[in-house]
């Protein structure tokens, strides 16, 4: 018996509706980051693994997928490394390359490779898929899409703010009711850690804050507690966790916190000017929220850092990004700041799916399907179909003559909107009786009424 067929968990098959909304998600998102400024590059779905290895931590180095080496290069496998248990050299002597993690490496190679064709301050935007070796589950998958917007080049907090608007912009656009975005400076947890006697381990303790919705303060103390970081440090931090107030109020407090930490008080007066553009440019429909606890455990990020949530929706944040100081400088091409933010849309697909906020037009299928009623019915609706097509009308003919209920399920499983029907009287006549297909109502139109009809 043959198996049945299934693909990788974590991955998915989209069928054309599915495509359809796909598609308004991608389209939306794109005509806003070309209104901001932004223009579109693509780079290969596999880097080499020396691009990506080492540029996401600990944690994303070990969910990044490798491509096992082939053919004669699979002679080079360093079995020494694995007789000595050095898995991680093991591993890197199997694979030369590998799948990309997410967009922003690949770009900041990118803008390194070709920094003679590009003018600075580059602001591109890449629609493409990546890969995570992640746990599969509801709003976390294995292959999924980013849409990102970067700026590389400047410093200006300018992008910062343009960044805020933007995702104000787009899920306004989307129709999604209610979202929040929240704010934090990697400064500021540079000043944490500072005050709390623990500068050397900074990514440790933004790897575990950053876990505080998933894993709660116990885990996260626990956390800190493996890698490290004293009791004393613990009690310090803690108190963060739970701090409350508008913005004004808890920047204020902060700046209590930080005020022995000159990179602490920096980040504070960075996100300061970043919220009160934003305010001064509003209303807004996100609710723009500073978040201590916000670190998105990348390593890369250097300054402001977002995060965006759909509130009552059980799901993840679907947006998020920072600026990066440096990036490019992992690739021989130091002092080149950067700040970029990504929307998830998947994720956004699946708030959209839950909230049903599709519009009606990402469901309407096929335009117009014609009856095929025979051999010369056939012949004459071709030449309606090929008149239809000529107008930038989608439709098609029903490929053969078949009973008329079987015609019409056909229609109904493909979402026609209008169904043509051209027997011996309508051809007689010079007419088509047209039928839509929602109200069931049915008239006669000529050729030319009919596109007039279907183009509007």
């Amino acid at each position: 018996m043959a198996q049945k067929p299934s693909i990788p968990k974590g991955t998915r098959d989209f069928l054309p509706l599915e495509v359809a909304r796909r598609t308004y998600i991608f389209d939306t998102i794109k005509t806003i980051f070309k209104k901001y400024g932004f223009s579109p590059i693509e780079t290969p779905s596999f880097e080499l693994s020396q691009t990506l290895l080492g540029k996401y931590g600990e944690e994303g180095d070990r969910l990044i997928f490798r491509i096992l080496n082939s053919g004669d290069k699979m002679k080079k496998a360093d079995l020494s490394a694995l007789e000595a248990g050095n898995l991680p050299r093991f591993a890197n002597s199997l694979a030369e390359k590998a799948l990309r993690y997410d967009l922003t490496v690949p770009f900041a190679r990118f803008v390194v490779q070709h920094q003679n064709d590009i003018s600075f301050p580059f602001k591109r935007y890449q629609i493409q898929p990546v890969w995570r070796a992640d746990r599969p589950q509801h709003g976390r998958y294995q292959e999924f899409f980013q849409c990102d917007a970067d700026v590389v080049g400047s410093d200006s907090l300018v992008y910062e703010i343009d960044f805020v608007l933007l995702f104000d912009e787009v899920l306004t656009a989307l129709n999604i009711p209610d979202f929040s975005v929240k704010v934090n400076n990697r400064k500021i947890l540079s000043g944490i850690a500072e005050v709390s006697g623990e500068s050397d381990k900074l990514i440790d303790i933004t790897v575990a804050i950053d876990k505080l919705d998933k894993i709660g303060e116990e885990g996260v103390v626990k956390e800190l507690i493996e890698k490290g970081v004293s009791s004393s440090a613990i009690e310090k931090i803690t108190p963060l966790f739970s701090m409350n107030g508008d913005n004004a109020d808890s920047l204020a407090k902060m700046k209590v916190v930080l005020a022995s930490s000159e990179i602490g008080l920096q980040g504070i007066e960075e996100l300061e000017f970043v919220l009160n553009q934003v305010n001064e440019l509003g209303p807004l429909k996100a609710k723009v929220e500073f978040d201590v606890t916000l670190a998105r455990g990348l390593n890369y990020y250097t300054g402001a850092i977002f995060e965006v949530k759909a509130n009552g929706v059980n799901m993840g944040s679907i947006c998020g990004g920072g600026r990066y100081d440096d990036l490019t400088g992992l690739f021989g091409m130091p002092g080149m700041s950067g700040v970029g933010i990504s929307f998830g849309a998947d994720r956004i697909y699946d708030v959209l799916t839950e909230l049903d906020l599709f519009p009606k037009e990402t469901d309407l299928g096929l335009s117009l399907l014609f009856v095929n009623f025979g051999e010369i019915e056939q012949a004459y609706c071709m030449k309606l179909v090929r008149q239809c097509r000529n107008e930038g009308i989608d439709c098609e003919l029903y490929p053969s003559k078949a009973k008329m209920q079987k015609q019409m399920k056909y229609a109904n499983d493909r979402g026609v909107q209008y169904v043509a029907i051209v027997g011996d009287e309508e051809m007689s006549k010079g007419i088509i009786k047209l039928k839509n297909m929602e109200s069931g109502d049915q008239f006669e139109v000529t050729a030319n009424e009919l596109i007039e009809k279907l183009k509007k």
